[in-house]
């Protein structure tokens, strides 16, 4: 296979990050026989200073082009919410542009890191399930309104666009244990009496093997540290998603070991781990990279379908990660932290073996 990979190196960590995962995408080429063109394209705060665009039309036209796109991290301090122009604002463009709707972000605690999670470890055996989170709507993409002393944030969300993250969440539960917990604040908001209302006639009525629960957001919030290994799938607006996935991020031990994937309705997808640029230790060369990398094979099973290269890839990091791989961030107390280039070296000799 012969393919283009769009490569946003961002800022922060993201180029350091994004690097290792290029590495591995790399070898998995050569071992397999395929070749992956990846292309490195400015995007966020490092395009805005660039050209004063968050996303500049090359990019756009580059990430257009390709059959996936591999974003590592955006934002920093130097372009906070005063900024005439944020790269927060690039993000939000590029995924309506591609048209990806659906977030998935996976959730499994390692075995070898159960130390690192500040969850006592009796609470993460067994503990493995999916967010889908939908992306394109809510409160995020709503108008918004400020002035010297008002601020408002529109949230709206349509019956088309809960039916059709639904269906993602539904055709999802139907490959694992068949269970939904569809998260809301339907006490409250409007918006979440009709995500209720949609939710259960799209699953009653197309899904029905899969058992449907809804769950209002701060229950929701207790129980994923409570009884995290009772979830399968969890369904999600725009914010709800956001907020929660960073919370589950502490069961498997650290961010930097999470990945994420957003799709639309054709193959081409957006991958980023879900942790952020961290300025505070950018440069250093101490970041996790696994998250990206894991990131990178959700590329190859979902934009690419190279299931078997993707399972590769996963097993690598699984083994190197039995065998020692820590960073700072997954150390223990006498753990020696590898820097980001010896993380993916280890990686990459996993691969090679």
């Amino acid at each position: 296979m012969k393919a283009r990979i769009a490569v946003l190196g961002g800022d922060g960590i993201g180029p350091e990050v994004v690097a290792e995962a290029c590495r591995c995408l790399e070898a998995i080429g050569a071992r397999f026989g395929h070749e992956f063109i990846l292309e490195p394209l400015p995007f966020g705060g490092a395009a805005i200073d660039a050209t004063g665009l968050a996303l500049p039309r090359q990019t756009l036209e580059g990430c257009l082009a390709a059959e996936g796109v591999l974003l590592s991290a955006i934002g920093g301090p130097k372009w906070g919410p005063k900024a005439a122009e944020r790269p927060e604002a690039g993000l939000l463009a590029l995924r309506r542009a591609l048209g990806v709707y659906a977030n998935l972000r996976p959730v499994a605690v390692h075995p070898a890191l159960r130390d690192a999670s500040v969850i006592k470890s009796e609470y993460l055996d067994g503990v493995d399930f999916v967010f889908v989170r939908e992306l394109t709507g809510g409160i995020y993409f709503g108008a918004k309104t400020r002035d010297a002393d008002t601020a408002t944030d529109l949230c709206s969300y349509s019956v088309a666009e809960v039916e059709r993250i639904t269906r993602v969440a539904g055709r999802l539960a139907l490959e694992r244990r068949r269970h939904i917990v569809s998260i809301d604040k339907s006490n409250v908001l409007e918006t979440s009496r009709l995500w209720r209302e949609v939710a259960e006639r799209v699953i009653r009525d197309e899904f029905p093997a899969v058992r449907l629960e809804h769950m209002l957001v701060d229950a929701a919030a207790m129980h994923l540290l409570k009884r995290p290994r009772d979830f399968d799938v969890l369904l999600t607006e725009n914010m709800f998603g956001d907020i929660l996935t960073d919370e589950a991020a502490m069961l498997a031990g650290s961010l930097g070991v999470l990945p994420s994937a957003s799709l639309g309705e054709g193959r081409r997808g957006l991958y980023e781990p879900i942790h952020g640029s961290a300025p505070d230790i950018a440069g250093r060369g101490i970041a996790n990279p696994i998250g990206t990398i894991l990131s990178a094979a959700l590329l190859l099973r979902h934009s690419l379908g190279l299931g078997p290269e993707a399972r590769a890839l996963e097993s690598a990091v699984s083994r190197a990660l039995d065998k020692g791989l820590r960073t700072a961030d997954i150390a223990g107390a006498g753990e020696r932290a590898l820097r980001t280039r010896e993380a993916g070296d280890a990686i990459l000799a996993e691969l090679a073996a």
